[in-house]
């Protein structure tokens, strides 16, 4: 299975215009998604950011499709700026697949976005290299399952599934695991969305789930 990622920046007051041409395109975008066989796709806001995510057995933009790909994406020509197309593959920062559930009926989704203050790449990743090297290669049961972060220039978005039947409190010492964890990450990033404005007391976006497809939907369509 390959993880496709990309992501935009929505030109300012051309939201609306975007929303249009999404709805306008959504039966073309849908039906190569089903010609690729592409399974959980799906598409998030926040402020004027937007991200997507899919996977597929194949690369999403394989030569014999790429010209399909691209003339999906220049239909958003004028409403936004790119900065990573679909196909174009962003950069894997951190995984931790874990158990990953192919039945989406109790998963919560955590999608972020942070920017780097700087040109802190390769020190986000050691980072989180850290993080998997103290897994010793163990795979994680859960609840979290199918996270990865990605990067795209100083952009950083993460992407992650959680089995909500698997949630619990976190304890003291989880959470000030938590809270050393975080703060020292803002020293090298700043948050897009709201997951830490508990801990800054700033005032960030919330995370907006735009679209989804998935190739349950065929199936579905099929027992009607």
């Amino acid at each position: 299975m390959k993880r496709n990622t990309f992501a935009l920046i929505i030109e300012a007051g051309k939201e609306g215009e975007f929303r249009k041409t999404l709805g306008r395109t959504w039966e073309e975008i849908t039906s190569f998604l089903d010609g690729a066989s592409a399974d959980n796709f799906s598409l998030w806001q926040m402020g004027t950011l937007v991200f997507g995510y899919c996977e597929t057995p194949d690369d999403v933009c394989a030569p014999e499709t790429a010209a399909a790909c691209r003339r999906i994406a220049d239909t958003f020509t004028g409403c936004v700026t790119w900065l990573s197309r679909p196909g174009e593959g962003m950069r894997l920062m951190y995984h931790d697949f874990g158990i990953v559930r192919k039945n989406k009926d109790l998963i919560r989704h955590r999608v972020f976005a942070t920017r780097l203050k700087g040109d802190f790449q390769e020190e986000y990743k050691s980072r989180h290299d850290g993080l998997i090297q103290a897994r010793h290669g163990e795979t994680d049961p859960g609840p979290d399952s199918n996270f990865s972060i990605w990067n795209t220039g100083r952009y950083i978005f993460g992407y992650d599934e959680i089995d909500v039947t698997m949630e619990r409190e976190q304890t003291e010492e989880e959470h000030e695991k938590t809270v050393r964890w975080e703060t020292g990450m803002l020293q090298i990033m700043d948050w897009i969305t709201d997951d830490v404005d508990w801990l800054t007391g700033e005032r960030h976006p919330h995370v907006i789930k735009l679209a989804s497809h998935s190739l349950n939907c065929i199936q579905a369509a099929k027992d009607l």
